[in-house]
C-alpha cells in the first residue's frame, strides 16, 4: 500500500445522502478479485446512460472533476452491503480522500485498509467544504495527514480527528499484512523456538 501524506487536487461535490456500497460499485461488477480496473465502473448507474453513454450531469464526468482526488460526499456515505470492491473502485478512480458527515462503519473501516483516507467533519465544516468543491478545478484543496488539517482554496484551515493506530498505518503504507510482516523478527524467533521444541512438526 502506497505512503499516504498529503493530497493537494481536486475536491468533487457529491451532496447526495445516503450513497450506498451498490450505488458505488453495483453488484454486477463484483465477479474480479482484483483491484485494479474498477475506477472506470465507480458509480456505474449514475456515472452512464443505458445505452453506456456518459452522464454529461453526472458530476465525475464533467470536465472539472475527471480528475478529482476528495470527494466531498453527502452524509451516511457507503452503507448497505459490506463489499470491499466499493473502495477499491474509489481508489482506482484517483479518489484518495473521502469527505463526510458520517460513514458506514465497515466501509470506513474498509477504506483505510485500502488505502482511502475517509475524514469525519462537522456540519458546519462540511458546508464549507462542499461550497467550496462546487468552484471546480481551480479551487484545489490540501488534505495534510500528519497535521490533520484540511484547507480550502481560500485557505480556511479545517481540522480533523483520525485514530492514531489508522494514521500510523496510513502514513506508512501498511495494510494487514504490512503490519504483520513489521513483526517478522519475532514471528522468525517463534518459528525457530517452535521448530526445536517439535521438530517433528
Amino acid at each position: 500500500m502506497e505512503k499516504f501524506e498529503k493530497v493537494h487536487g481536486v475536491a468533487a461535490p457529491m451532496p447526495l445522502i445516503n450513497i450506498d456500497t451498490d450505488m458505488i460499485i453495483p453488484k454486477v461488477h463484483l465477479k474480479t478479485i482484483k483491484r485494479s480496473g474498477l475506477g472506470v465502473v465507480l458509480f456505474d448507474e449514475m456515472r452512464y446512460h443505458d445505452d453506456g453513454q456518459e452522464n454529461e450531469e453526472f458530476v465525475l464526468n464533467k470536465p472539472a472533476y475527471r480528475e478529482a482526488e476528495i470527494l466531498v460526499a453527502g452524509d451516511n456515505f457507503g452503507c448497505g452491503s459490506s463489499r470491499e470492491h466499493a473502495p477499491w473502485a474509489i481508489k482506482d478512480f484517483g479518489i484518495k480522500v473521502v469527505i463526510s458527515t458520517s460513514f458506514a462503519d465497515i466501509f470506513f473501516n474498509n477504506c483505510f485498509k485500502n488505502g482511502v483516507l475517509p475524514i469525519v467533519v462537522e456540519e458546519e465544516h462540511h458546508a464549507i467544504l462542499m461550497e467550496d468543491a462546487h468552484k471546480g478545478e481551480n479551487a484545489r484543496m490540501t488534505v495534510h495527514l500528519e497535521d490533520q488539517q484540511i484547507t480550502t482554496s481560500d485557505g480556511v484551515v479545517i481540522e480533523f480527528d483520525i485514530d492514531p493506530h489508522r494514521k500510523h498505518c496510513l502514513l506508512n503504507g501498511l495494510d494487514d499484512i504490512g503490519l504483520t510482516m513489521e513483526k517478522d523478527h519475532h514471528i522468525d524467533k517463534f518459528e525457530d523456538h517452535a521448530s526445536q521444541a517439535r521438530p517433528w512438526v
